[in-house]
């Protein structure tokens, strides 16, 4: 070897050494090839799960993804919510201040004029009373059958007054009807509902939920026929199809839509005046076909009209208002902005 060479380090690594660059390359090659699998298969993934946002795949994507439920005060969801929101923004013309929380008005096309929370579930107090009606009517009895208030028509969940009083009042059973629908009296309604059928009112409160399955009303759900429980609950999307039913039924329209009415419930003879619960049927500045209000502390005061206003016949429903005249003024409100001229009958 050349004296020279003799001075240069060797260019062999140690044998120890050796086996740890294999090592070291091997161990590179096979995190190139997983950063390559795994780039590989995001781009896969990407391709496949979330295209353009031209793409129909995106609509198809976000209508199918069901984020986490939240329930809310009234049991709802927040996907509900959320989407009540955004039906909030499409549905509030420029004008229309309606202040109650749960809202929606519908022209006889079908027309949404204003939409709010329509599906949040909610107690609906008395405007259970307009099913009441529609079941006893459906039931074909006679409405001339006299009907007497007794001890089980008191109302031991509210402690709610009548002047029906136990064990001397009694009405026909169209009488009764109008008491309970006009003036909302809890012990009418009660006294119907255990009256109409054989299996009294249990098997009333089950012909009340199939006439709203029968409906379409798929959030509702009745357990009495006074609206004093506040797990009878509703949307304001089933009202709408609850009042429109109701319409169709000539009593309950000449009923809900009277001012007043005088009936003698006495054996002596002494007369009763009641009157409807909707002042803006005895205001005279209304043309009503179907009303009914509600209150409990859990629902809120409620309303659904049917009404005519600016050549439309309109379906109201608030919900929950927290005012006692909020509902009433909300009609108002809506009604000035119709005969001003913001909705014509062209639209």
């Amino acid at each position: 070897m050349s004296p020279f060479l003799r001075f240069i380090p060797s260019c062999r690594p140690p044998r120890l050494g050796r086996l740890t660059l294999a090592t070291l390359l091997l161990g590179g090659l096979v995190l190139v090839a997983t950063a390559c699998a795994t780039d590989s298969s995001e781009r896969a993934y990407s391709s496949t799960y979330h295209p353009s946002p031209s793409s129909q795949a995106v609509s198809t994507y976000r209508s199918s993804y069901q984020p986490a439920r939240r329930l809310n005060q009234f049991g709802d969801s927040g996907r509900i919510d959320r989407l009540d929101r955004i039906e909030r923004v499409d549905r509030m013309p420029a004008g229309l201040d309606i202040r109650t929380p749960s809202a929606v008005v519908v022209d006889d096309r079908g027309n949404r004029i204003y939409a709010r929370n329509t599906r949040r579930v909610r107690p609906i107090a008395s405007v259970t009373k307009l099913m009441t009606a529609m079941v006893v009517l459906d039931a074909r009895v006679s409405m001339k059958t006299p009907i007497s208030i007794i001890e089980q028509d008191r109302d031991t969940l509210k402690n709610s007054r009548s002047r029906l009083r136990i064990g001397k009042a009694m009405l026909p059973r169209d009488q009764m009807m109008m008491v309970a629908l006009m003036s909302s009296d809890n012990r009418a309604a009660h006294a119907l509902s255990r009256t109409t059928f054989r299996g009294g009112t249990q098997a009333f409160v089950r012909a009340m939920n199939r006439k709203a399955k029968a409906l379409g009303m798929k959030s509702t759900t009745f357990v009495d026929a006074t609206g004093l429980n506040p797990l009878n609950r509703s949307t304001a999307e089933d009202l709408v199809k609850m009042v429109r039913a109701a319409s169709r039924y000539a009593f309950i329209r000449k009923t809900t839509s009277r001012g007043e009415m005088i009936v003698y419930p006495f054996a002596n003879g002494t007369p009763l005046t009641y009157r409807n619960t909707n002042r803006l049927v005895r205001s005279g500045d209304w043309s009503i076909d179907v009303s009914k209000t509600g209150f409990i502390n859990e629902a809120g005061r409620c309303l659904v009209m049917q009404a005519n206003i600016a050549g439309r016949r309109l379906t109201i429903v608030l919900l929950g208002a927290s005012g006692k005249l909020t509902p009433m003024a909300d009609s108002t409100r809506l009604r000035d902005w119709m005969l001003a001229g913001n909705y014509t009958a062209s639209r």
